[in-house]
């Protein structure tokens, strides 16, 4: 699991709309029902999760990294991964 966390200066409105726009591209990738079954992704505060050990998620998180790069800049967000085994309620 990937664990992003935002800088104060991070618009958060902007940052959904970001991680909402890389949700749409995945789906364009691996389908609506791919979205549905396995995607698993969280935004709660300046911290945002998302599981990546399917394709799915990895494809959602490479596609919110890039888009957040552009967007904000590469020193406006800082991300970890997380031991495995780790789940979305543990990471906020």
């Amino acid at each position: 699991m990937l664990k992003f966390r935002f800088f104060e200066h991070v618009d958060m409105a902007g940052t959904e709309d970001t991680l909402l726009l890389a949700v749409l591209a995945a789906e364009s990738i691996h389908g609506r029902a791919g979205i549905c079954l396995d995607a698993c992704f969280q935004l709660k505060g300046r911290v945002c999760a998302i599981e990546d050990d399917k394709a799915v998620g990895r494809t959602i998180a490479q596609v919110f990294t890039g888009f957040l790069a552009r967007e904000f800049g590469e020193d406006a967000f800082s991300v970890v991964r997380l031991a495995a085994g780790n789940r979305i309620s543990e990471a906020a």
